[in-house]
C-alpha cells in the first residue's frame, strides 16, 4: 500500500475513536444528598417492604388446544360401516358393462403365484382377470378361481333396499 493511502484510511478512524472517547467522558456521578448513606451502606442495610404493597403475580394463563389439530391424528378415517353400493350409472371399466352370466370363459392358468383367467364379453373383447378384479354392472368381485370354475360375487339391492349377495360361477367349458 502507498503511504498516502494509509494517512487517508487513518484519519477517519482517529476522528471516530476521539468521537467515543470525549463523548462518554462528559457524564458525571450527582453527589449523595446529605445524610444519605453511602452506597456500601445501602447494600448491607435490609430492605423492608410492606404486605399491602406487594402486589400478587400475575396467573399463568393455560393454553386452550381444543380448537387446534391434533398433529398424531391420523387423516385416513377408518369406518367399520360398510359403504353403500354405487349405483349402476357410476361404471367405470367396459368389462362392467355386462352381466356375469353372459361371460364366457376361455381358458384358466392355475400354479403361479396367482391363478388368472381369460373371459370374452358379448362383443367379443377378451379380458384377463384375477382374484379381487371387478366385472358386472353389480360390483361383482371374482373371489376364487381354481382350475375349472370362477366364482365371483354380487352384491346388489332388491325390491326393499335390502343388499343381497350371490355368488356366480362360470365355468370352463369341457373339452369335446
Amino acid at each position: 500500500m502507498n503511504p498516502r493511502n494509509k494517512s487517508r484510511l487513518a484519519a477517519p478512524l482517529l476522528m471516530g475513536l476521539l468521537v467515543t472517547v470525549l463523548s462518554g467522558c462528559g457524564k458525571e456521578q450527582p453527589p449523595p444528598p446529605q445524610g444519605a448513606a453511602s452506597p456500601a451502606a445501602k447494600a448491607n442495610a435490609p430492605v423492608q417492604q410492606r404486605l399491602s404493597s406487594l402486589k400478587p403475580p400475575p396467573p399463568q394463563e393455560k393454553f386452550d388446544f381444543s380448537s387446534k389439530k391434533d398433529p398424531f391424528r391420523s387423516y385416513v378415517v377408518a369406518s367399520k360401516a360398510k359403504l353403500p353400493l354405487p349405483p349402476i350409472s357410476e361404471i367405470q371399466l367396459p368389462i362392467q358393462k355386462f352381466e356375469v352370466s353372459q361371460f364366457k370363459v376361455l381358458g384358466i392358468i392355475t400354479g403361479l403365484k396367482e391363478n388368472r383367467a381369460m373371459v370374452v364379453d358379448p362383443t367379443g373383447k377378451s379380458y384377463v382377470i384375477k382374484e379381487g378384479s371387478l366385472i358386472g354392472p353389480h360390483n361383482g368381485k371374482v373371489q376364487a378361481i381354481t382350475p375349472t370354475v370362477i366364482d365371483v360375487i354380487e352384491q346388489y339391492r332388491n325390491e326393499s333396499g335390502q343388499i343381497k349377495t350371490r355368488v356366480v360361477k362360470l365355468a370352463l367349458p369341457r373339452k369335446e
